[in-house]
């Protein structure tokens, strides 16, 4: 169960950055397709979300550490803590 009264720890590590690609960076190069991309808040990685069948998002998280990716779907202002496991606004 993921509790909402808590603060995410990893706050201080959410950079101002520009995502990389206009789409999933591996989904690009494997001609395969996403249903909707995260850039991660570290480095500006694009993936793909979970609901993709690569979810390429996750997996750079797994490989990098980086803990915090952010929504790239038009009106979202959401963030996600994967080691906390928790939502955060753009507002923090």
């Amino acid at each position: 169960m993921i509790e909402l009264n808590r603060t995410c720890s990893h706050r201080r590590q959410i950079r101002d950055v520009a995502p990389r690609s206009a789409g999933c960076e591996e989904c690009l190069r494997l001609g395969d397709p996403w249903v909707h991309l995260r850039v991660c808040r570290t480095c500006g990685h694009v993936g793909c979300c979970d609901a993709s069948k690569n979810r390429h998002a996750t997996k750079h998280y797994r490989a990098t550490g980086h803990p915090i990716v952010a929504s790239l779907e038009p009106g979202d202002d959401w963030m996600w803590c994967y080691v906390d496991l928790m939502f955060l606004t753009d507002g923090r």
